[in-house]
């Protein structure tokens, strides 16, 4: 597809799945694709080898969660921003056209969630930005999360509406890890993710100070329920792994189960709160040099009342940002409700 092509489906704003027109890691419309036993979609073939996930949501789970997102606003109107962030999975900008029977329309999806939210919560819609953004790595091809450049984009225009500061790529320190393959090839089981390793890449801020502050959790047998907690203790924030290991996605407060504060030298009374799954850890980390104070609180575990850390912690502003899987997984704003009310 051609520039101006490409110019002007983002002004007409047609289905995101026509940006698979587009070669990606070498993945161009004819090339194949086929589907694993588990649904796995597996895109392309040798080291542009790409696995996704199929978008499942239904119009209940998507209204379910705008409502969440609604209440949160009128519990705290007038007080504290509310923002709605609901990311991109990568099926919605990789799958080709041909193959669109096997997963539902994330876009469309989303943008009706998106118009059920509140007047004044401000949605921040990331589909036109990660689709010009498509043939760059923002999105791993062996994990099912985003990369870290997606949540740099991702942030910048968060920030951007937020009308906080936000520094380019300049002001931070790159690192790379090789021959990564992550959770896809054990979502799938499906040889090529396994054979065609990639890079893991992050970022790390220069020129900001900062401090991380975590309460960890422990889990009870089934895996799900918070039977402990520890007093916040003091840890780095990015977490480094070797050349090869798959858990290199951790390399952000170490995964999720935590509750995170990081102070930093950021003077601006904007005190940051993100609600997330395991795509917003890669989140705060470009936020240093916008928020004087970060707190990070996964939809999963937290074990505290809601409107009393809101305000105990002079919250101004408050991020939703859950990729769409978990935005249209009931869980996910029962989760939300419960933290309002326990």
């Amino acid at each position: 597809m051609k520039q101006n092509n490409i110019s002007n489906w983002l002004r007409v704003l047609v289905p995101l799945c026509l940006l698979t027109l587009l070669p990606v890691d070498g993945v161009a419309q004819q090339d194949t694709a086929r589907r694993t036993k588990s649904g796995i979609i597996i895109i392309g073939q040798g080291d542009s080898v790409r696995a996704v996930e199929p978008f499942n949501g239904t119009f209940e789970r998507g209204a379910a969660y705008a409502n969440i997102v609604n209440e949160y606003y009128r519990t705290f109107e007038g007080r504290v921003n509310v923002y709605c962030m609901v990311i991109p999975t990568a099926v919605a900008l990789y799958c080709p056209n041909e193959y669109s029977m096997w997963t539902k329309d994330e876009y469309a999806s989303v943008r009706r969630l998106f118009r059920q939210l509140n007047d004044s919560v401000k949605a921040v819609d990331l589909f036109d930005i990660m689709a010009r953004h498509a043939d760059e790595e923002i999105y791993s091809r062996t994990d099912h999360h985003w990369a870290s450049l997606g949540a740099f984009y991702a942030s910048q225009e968060f920030a951007r509406m937020a009308g906080v500061p936000f520094r380019d790529l300049t002001h931070y320190d790159k690192h790379v890890l090789n021959n990564y393959v992550g959770t896809m090839y054990r979502f799938s089981r499906d040889a090529a993710v396994k054979n065609a390793p990639e890079r893991f890449t992050w970022y790390v801020p220069r020129g900001v100070q900062y401090s991380t502050t975590y309460v960890k959790y422990k889990l009870g047998r089934n895996k799900k329920t918070v039977v402990s907690e520890s007093e916040p203790e003091s840890g780095r924030f990015f977490f480094e792994y070797e050349d090869g290991n798959s858990a290199a996605y951790m390399t952000f407060m170490h995964g999720d189960l935590n509750t995170t504060t990081v102070k930093t030298s950021t003077k601006n009374g904007r005190r940051l709160l993100i609600l997330k799954d395991s795509y917003g850890n890669a989140l705060p980390g470009f936020l240093f040099f916008s928020f004087e104070e970060i707190h990070v609180v996964d939809c999963r575990y937290f074990t505290r009342n809601m409107i009393d850390y809101v305000y105990r912690h002079g919250i101004s502003d408050i991020l939703f940002a859950n990729n769409a899987g978990h935005a249209y997984t009931a869980a996910t704003a029962e989760s939300y409700k419960r933290y309002l009310e326990q």
